[in-house]
């Protein structure tokens, strides 16, 4: 049964692709549409700008970019993206929305575990990441490495897009009614407020002690094309639990961590981590938002999959805790079941995990 208002499953994004509201300057891969959401591609060409920017309403992108932008990269055989740098890089998708469908855009798993900043802008937006309905023009992506320099090229998908009608969030009566139902994280006293589910901190680690990685600095490249391709210890401190039960963050080094409750998205539920929460304290603890249907059901293959938490402390150190509140799932409605879950349906690189770093290391 579909609703009228939430997210767009995959069979939705794929008519939106035959119906010419989303256009693409070469054939979608196969792969390539998610069960609630798009991995979107880069272009042929890469800008080095000054620095970020948002276009503002009735400006285009191409009027900013002009002023602001330093030079011009080559993608199309591969280029790199520098530590520090800030580049623009239009996309191979475009958009010609329906008035009443809007979208939203979020860094890949791969992306935020590498510790690279992702927006998306759009003509006129005033806002990253946000597309408004009936939006018809380009889309573009910001990116900025913070810990490791990069190889991209026309092709990689460092960010996705999620589709949306009408009003789709639920609210805490509603997640408290689905948690009872589904056990959306796995505890029996669930922390519910303002719409989001809360996630604590695990510091007591695995079976060897292990809580988490630390990104080393100055490391060589990373191709965000292989998979397995990069030895773990030559870009990551491991950092183990040593009794204390807690973990100082310093400022601007990045960390790998994961929540101490295992997570589940209901296949007719999409859900979004909120990436910064000042009330838990001047830190991010998520870049890539997106939890797709089916993450950590059971019947995909996802019994007791645990958020990975992408962790950056801001201005000063911060101490974390075992246990600690660090950040809420916000849970939207489906407007219908994906054909594919998240997990075995799609061979899912995340799927069932515990601590994991991403695809590209060798486990």
């Amino acid at each position: 049964m579909t609703r009228k208002s939430g997210i767009l499953a995959d069979g939705a994004i794929n008519k939106l692709y035959g119906d010419g509201k989303l256009l693409a300057a070469r054939e979608l891969d196969g792969d390539q549409i998610q069960p609630a959401s798009l991995d979107l591609r880069l272009g042929t060409k890469a800008y080095r700008i000054r620095a970020s920017f948002l276009p503002g309403r009735g400006n285009k992108v191409t009027t900013k970019l002009d002023r602001f932008k330093l030079h011009e990269l080559d993608l199309r055989e591969g280029a790199i993206l520098e530590t520090g740098c800030v580049y623009l890089v239009p996309l191979l998708e475009s958009l010609a929305l329906p008035q009443d469908i809007e979208a939203s855009a979020n860094p890949k798993s791969s992306t935020g575990r590498l510790d690279i900043f992702t927006r998306v802008i759009v003509d006129g937006s005033q806002a990253f990441d946000r597309i408004p309905a009936g939006y018809n023009g380009p889309l573009y992506l910001e990116i900025s490495p913070s810990t490791f320099p990069v190889v991209v090229r026309t092709g990689s998908r460092l960010s996705q897009i999620r589709f949306r009608k009408g009003s789709s969030v639920l609210d805490d009566d509603a997640l408290l009614a689905l948690h009872k139902a589904e056990t959306l994280v796995a505890t029996s006293e669930p922390n519910i407020h303002n719409g989001g589910i809360g996630l604590s901190i695990d510091l007591t680690g695995d079976e060897n002690g292990l809580v988490g990685y630390r990104g080393k600095r100055h490391t060589g490249l990373i191709d965000v094309d292989k998979k397995a391709a990069h030895v773990v210890l030559d870009f990551w401190e491991p950092i183990h639990n040593r009794g204390s039960g807690d973990l100082v963050l310093d400022p601007d080094e990045f960390y790998i961590l994961v929540s101490q409750e295992a997570v589940h998205v209901p296949p007719k539920y999409a859900a979004e981590m909120v990436p910064f929460d000042p009330l838990v304290g001047e830190f991010r603890v998520h870049y890539a938002g997106f939890f797709d249907p089916g993450f950590g059901h059971v019947h995909a293959g996802g019994s007791g999959a645990r958020g990975v938490l992408e962790v950056r402390s801001h201005e000063v150190p911060f101490i974390l805790e075992h246990g600690q509140l660090v950040g809420r799932l916000i849970y939207e409605h489906m407007m219908e079941r994906p054909d594919q879950l998240y997990g075995t349906d799609l061979g899912s690189n995340y799927q069932a995990q515990g601590l994991k770093l991403s695809k590209h290391f060798k486990s």
